[in-house]
């Protein structure tokens, strides 16, 4: 059997396996999955190079199908690969298989999860510049687009940001089908429009008939010669390619199909062929960056210095981390002289990577530069992190391990005014599968916190201040994930404050003025915010009869006072909880005005506390 004709029988082979194991659950995407079988029949017999046996070769190609809805095609690949089982193969979409809907990487040779359109070419482009810049080893990454997701922004910042770093080990696959879920892509079957865009933006793009064995290999030849910028095949495909019945026709995405042994028949039925899939020609060692092994020497502030804002102690501590490990990389949405990232950019240059504004590509590249094992810290304000959210929940269902720092969050951010305003961010980082929130009130304690998220598992966020913010702890000091701190109690507290961030400051100042009521005020820095303090957070209630005030620089929906009353809900004898939040759209202003106006200043606080105290245990509200 010649090669052509093995890989027209492969391809046939990846249609019938994909209308089987959609079968079964009578759900799936087959027709999906057939207008790119013979694209993916001619790189996994010839072109890709990938050890099943050992998928963390550092060697190993990458394979994303950022249409992650073709699932079906990518098991049967797995199945014809050997690392699955036909019998596996058909307990698609059931409870307890590992071969769910879309792919995640529960299946060891998934890198990332996908069927969010719009994400996997983002995300390859991270693996890419951890091949060509980080590990320095010739790894290729192939990822099969939609046509569909071509709409998405996020593509486009991929082609973007691939053409500026040179990325040639990067190959996009476009399977051109035409259709989408309900009816026509934006351009049809005008393989034009695609390569005109994608060479606008600096790619090398071939076009070529996607069922024709011959021009895909001659495409993938092509594609390996080219330097100094990637490749994009543009492959026109007919969605559901050999069934008569749905066969390029609309209304039949995401259905299994109702003729199955039919089609199967018609497409020369079961088949049982198995590649041999190329292994890396040789064995790689991913480059070493100065600093493994060394000691962490954090900076450090003194009690009575000058004030420094958490931000930049952010910046000073992820150069000090980058100097003691050498898997440290940082990235940023060009804001770095704000989110002071640019200290580790002079300090560690090969580790930095800017990604401009371009909040998706961001995220993305962080997911992808995990994959191969480094420890990204992505930063930029926190107001525009809202924008790569989707990609934040998807890195969660990847269990990727990402830490993202929000700069110039809440109203205290002063004159720039609303639109550059976090409000929301701890909300929606909270909301986030097994995220851990944090928020810094000073400069040591930032820079402990920095050295802590290097060493978590899962998403991780820092919230950091603008305004520079006295020091309070000593760098002695420790702050384990999960705590919170008394900075201020007595035996004869009648209430306690919450804060954190600026507001903590804003409640030790109120404090002071509650003392001189005679007012007892038990301050608690909640620098955690996810996973909070629940035993110190109920101790503090039930010391401070019951009455506990909030006070936070974000809307009152998901911040710091809903997650205290989290905390406390399990509590005997309901407390009486006050929240203080802002409720009210800010404006422009100074920082001071502006806490004032929200009601978060320390004179608010103040005012608050003292109707606390003077109200019936039992109660909670604004």
């Amino acid at each position: 059997m010649s090669d052509s004709e093995r890989w027209r029988e492969l391809g046939q082979q990846l249609r019938v396996d994909s209308i089987r194991a959609a079968a079964g659950p009578k759900s799936g995407h087959p027709t999906s999955s057939m207008s790119a079988a013979d694209l993916m029949a001619v790189l996994l017999d010839k072109y890709l190079r990938y050890d099943f046996d050992s998928p963390e070769n550092p060697a190993n190609d990458h394979l994303i199908f950022s249409k992650g809805h073709a699932s079906p095609l990518l098991y049967s690949i797995y199945k014809a690969a050997g690392a699955v089982t036909d019998e596996e193969l058909l307990t698609f979409r059931t409870m307890g298989s590992r071969l769910e809907g879309h792919p995640t990487p529960i299946i060891p040779w998934v890198d990332v999860a996908t069927g969010s359109l719009g994400q996997g070419l983002p995300i390859g482009v991270g693996v890419a510049l951890a091949g060509k810049r980080l590990d320095r080893i010739p790894y290729r990454v192939w990822v099969l687009c939609g046509d569909s997701e071509m709409a998405e922004g996020s593509m486009w910042e991929a082609f973007e940001h691939a053409a500026f770093y040179e990325l040639d080990n990067l190959t996009a696959v476009i399977d051109v089908n035409r259709l989408g879920q309900t009816g026509e892509t934006m351009h049809g079957w005008d393989l034009d429009s695609y390569v005109r865009r994608a060479e606008a933006f600096g790619w090398h793009a071939i076009a070529i008939d996607g069922h024709d064995v011959e021009a895909i290999d001659r495409a993938y030849e092509e594609a390996l010669g080219v330097t100094g910028q990637p490749t994009v095949i543009v492959a026109k495909t007919v969605k559901g390619k050999g069934a008569e019945a749905v066969a390029d026709q609309l209304g039949a995405h995401g259905k299994a199909l109702d003729d199955a042994e039919v089609t199967i028949e018609a497409l020369g039925g079961e088949r049982s062929i198995r590649i041999e899939v190329s292994k890396p020609a040789t064995d790689a060692t991913p480059h070493e960056f100065a600093g493994g092994g060394a000691s962490l020497e954090l900076p450090s502030y003194e009690i009575g210095d000058e004030e420094v804002a958490t931000r930049r102690a952010y910046g000073d501590a992820l150069a000090a981390l980058g100097a003691a490990r050498g898997k440290v990389v940082a990235l940023d949405g060009e804001v770095s002289n704000s989110t002071f990232s640019e200290i580790f950019r002079k300090a560690h240059p090969d580790r930095y990577f800017e990604m401009y504004i371009a909040e998706q590509q961001l995220v993305a590249a962080a997911v992808g530069l995990q994959v191969r094992g480094w420890r990204p810290f992505a930063s930029t304000f926190a107001a525009f992190h809202s924008r790569a959210y989707d990609f934040v929940r998807m890195g969660a269902i990847s269990r990727a391990t990402i830490a993202l720092c929000g700069s110039h969050a809440g109203v205290s951010i002063g004159e720039d005014g609303p639109s550059q305003m976090a409000l929301e961010d701890l909300a929606t980082f909270r909301a986030v599968w097994s995220s851990t929130v944090l928020y810094p009130s000073d400069a040591n304690q930032t820079a402990k916190l920095v050295g802590t998220m290097s060493e978590l598992d899962g998403i991780s966020y820092m919230r950091t201040t603008r305004a520079a913010t006295p020091i309070i702890y000593g760098p002695d000091e420790d702050f384990p994930v999960g705590g919170s701190k008394v900075v201020r109690s007595s035996e004869e507290d009648d209430l306690t404050i919450v804060g954190a961030g600026i507001t903590l400051h804003e409640a030790m100042k109120a404090a002071d003025l509650l003392d001189a009521d005679g007012i007892g005020a038990r301050v608690i820095d909640l620098y955690s915010v996810k996973p909070i303090d629940t035993a110190g957070l109920q101790a503090a209630c039930e010391a401070t009869g019951g009455r506990i005030l909030t006070v936070e620089d974000h809307w009152p929906e998901g911040g710091i006072g809903e997650a205290v009353l989290s905390a406390l809900a399990e509590l005997g004898e309901r407390p009486t909880v006050r929240m203080l939040a802002v409720r009210e759209m800010p404006t422009s202003g100074k920082p001071e005005e502006l806490l004032a106006a929200a009601g978060i200043d320390a004179e608010a606080i103040a005012s608050a506390a003292r109707k606390l105290v003077g109200s019936p245990v039992g109660t909670a509200g604004r």
